[in-house]
């Protein structure tokens, strides 16, 4: 094992300064190569896996990411809990650029991605009614409250296509539907996060107002990069503080799986069985 906590850095969070002893790792998954390698290192007292979701220099735009590579390597390294930085939009008046949110909810808008680990011989069912790991969400609450960004708990992430932004009739259905926060990446690691029995939760950092906003009618690069950049310094400042009260016993989703393959054993071929050990062989 090599780290029990995962950390992955959204847009403007390429890298973790405040680990030392830090060691990148190249991980080989059975989808491919995740976005970067991962760096290990020491975090608060605790070893940490950080992986930037786009890769160094922001190479991989959202519809490209291998988010299957990217969870199944933190789960290769050990790690039982993720903790997840991403850029958002915000749909409300009261969710303003620079706040933090820790959502609750996730509602897919995106256009076929690949979602699951389990595409061939085996099928599982996993329960995700709430997306989102209650204590690790508590945990980022207070440490967002400890560093002093103004933190609003709950709420729903919309996760859309991209890499365009929202027309304007796009965001005004996204805000009819109640939706608090929209990003493009965050929904397909969740899911998979919770085949691979991780606990996760996001921390959404607005940039914006998206395109709904009569005074923010249009969302520009500029912008975006200019939050962005304020964001990421309170983003690892959070980072430190959670990762210094992550529990040390085991994480709630531990065991996400264990009624989950609905797949008769004696169907799965021995490829299958090897190609999803690291995710299932407990179960087989």
């Amino acid at each position: 094992m090599e780290a029990r906590i995962g950390i992955i850095g959204g847009s403007g969070l390429y890298n973790m300064e405040a680990l030392s002893n830090r060691r990148e790792i190249e991980v080989e998954t059975p989808w491919g190569k995740p976005s970067d390698a991962y760096v290990v290192g020491n975090l608060g007292g605790k070893q940490v896996a950080f992986l930037a979701r786009h890769g160094r220099g922001h190479r991989v735009n959202p519809s490209n990411l291998n988010f299957r590579a990217n969870i199944y390597g933190m789960k290769k390294l050990g790690v039982e809990w993720i903790l997840s930085f991403s850029a958002v939009g915000s749909l409300k008046e009261e969710l303003k650029p620079l706040d933090f949110v820790v959502p609750d909810q996730f509602f897919d808008r995106t256009k076929g991605r690949p979602s699951t680990f389990f595409d061939e011989e085996v099928v599982v069912h996993v329960a995700f009614a709430h997306p989102v790991c209650e204590t690790l969400a508590d945990v980022a609450d207070a440490a967002c409250r400890k560093v002093g960004v103004t933190l609003h708990r709950g709420g729903i992430y919309c996760c859309m296509e991209g890499p365009q932004f929202s027309t304007l009739a796009e965001s005004n259905f996204h805000r009819s539907c109640g939706f608090d926060v929209i990003g493009m990446t965050n929904l397909q690691e969740a899911k998979l996060a919770r085949e691979a029995e991780i606990s996760y939760a996001t921390v959404a950092m607005v940039t914006d107002y998206d395109c709904w906003h009569e005074e923010h009618d249009a969302v520009t690069v500029e912008t975006v990069i200019a939050y962005l950049q304020q964001n990421a310094k309170h983003a690892e400042a959070v980072a430190v503080e959670a990762v210094r009260a992550i529990p040390d016993g085991p994480a709630p989703h531990a065991s996400a799986l264990k009624n989950a393959v609905i797949t008769d054993r004696s169907t799965i071929s021995q490829q299958q069985r090897e190609k999803y050990d690291l995710l299932i062989g407990k179960y087989l």
